[in-house]
C-alpha cells in the first residue's frame, strides 16, 4: 500500500473516528441517542468505499469482467449512502440535549466524512470507466450515478427506503417507488429533489476532481 493511499485511509478513518467520538460525548452529555444514527449513516458510507477500492484494484489487476460488472453494480446500489449524510442536517430543527453549535459541527463533519468517501470512491470508478471506455464515456457514468445517487437521497428520505430493500424486499420496493412516481404531487417532489441534489453533488464533485487531479498525476498513484 502506497504512503499516498495510507495517508487518504488515515485522514478519513480520523474524520469518522472524531464524528463517532462526538456522538459519543454528545449521548453522555445529553443522556438521550439523538443523532447516533450518523455513526450508522457513516458506516454506510464507507461500504461503496470499500467496494469502490476492490474494483479499482481488481481492474488493475485484470479481474474478470464479470467480478468488476458486479462490484460496480454494488457500488451504484450503495453509493447513495455517502452523500445523504448531508441531509441530516434537517435533525438541527428537534434538536435537544446539547447546544445547536455543537449539532451543527457534528452533523458538518459527518457530512464532510460522507461527501469525501462517495467522492473518492466516484473518482475511483470514473478512473476504471476512463480506462475501459474513453474519458467521455466515464464523465456520462459520473453524471448517471450522480443523477441515481440523488434519486436514491430522495428514497431514503421521504420513503426511508435502504440500499438492501432491493435485494430483501424487491416486489414492495418496486411498488413504493412507482406508486410515488404515479402520484402527481409527488412526483414534483421526486424531480425537485432529484435536480437539486444532482446540481449540488456535481458542482462539488467537480471542485473535488479538480483538486484531485492537481495532487495526483494519474489515478493509479493513489
Amino acid at each position: 500500500m502506497s504512503d499516498r493511499r495510507l495517508a487518504i485511509l488515515a485522514s478519513l478513518a480520523g474524520l469518522s473516528g472524531l464524528v463517532v467520538a462526538m456522538v459519543a460525548v454528545r449521548v453522555v452529555y445529553s443522556g438521550n441517542s439523538e443523532n447516533a444514527a450518523l455513526v450508522w449513516n457513516l458506516f454506510l458510507a464507507w461500504i461503496p468505499f470499500v467496494l469502490a477500492l476492490q474494483v479499482y484494484e481488481g481492474y488493475r489487476r485484470g479481474a474478470a469482467r464479470v467480478y468488476l460488472l458486479l462490484g460496480g453494480v454494488l457500488w451504484l446500489l450503495f453509493f447513495p449512502n455517502a452523500p445523504y449524510i448531508v441531509t441530516d442536517f434537517k435533525w438541527l430543527k428537534d434538536s435537544t440535549g446539547a447546544p445547536v453549535w455543537y449539532d451543527v459541527v457534528l452533523i458538518s463533519a459527518g457530512a464532510w466524512a460522507g461527501l469525501l468517501l462517495g467522492f473518492i470512491s466516484l473518482y475511483l470508478m470514473q478512473a476504471v470507466v476512463r480506462r475501459a471506455l474513453g474519458a467521455l464515456n466515464a464523465w456520462l457514468f459520473v453524471l448517471f450515478a450522480l443523477v441515481l445517487s440523488s434519486f436514491g437521497i430522495y428514497l431514503g428520505r421521504f420513503q426511508r427506503s435502504n440500499s438492501w430493500d432491493i435485494f430483501v424486499r424487491p416486489r414492495t420496493f418496486a411498488a413504493d417507488v412507482w406508486t410515488r412516481l404515479g402520484d402527481p404531487d409527488e412526483y414534483a417532489r421526486v424531480v425537485a429533489v432529484t435536480v437539486l441534489f444532482t446540481a449540488f453533488l456535481a458542482a462539488t464533485y467537480l471542485v473535488f476532481y479538480s483538486f484531485a487531479r492537481a495532487t495526483v498525476r494519474e489515478p493509479t498513484e493513489l
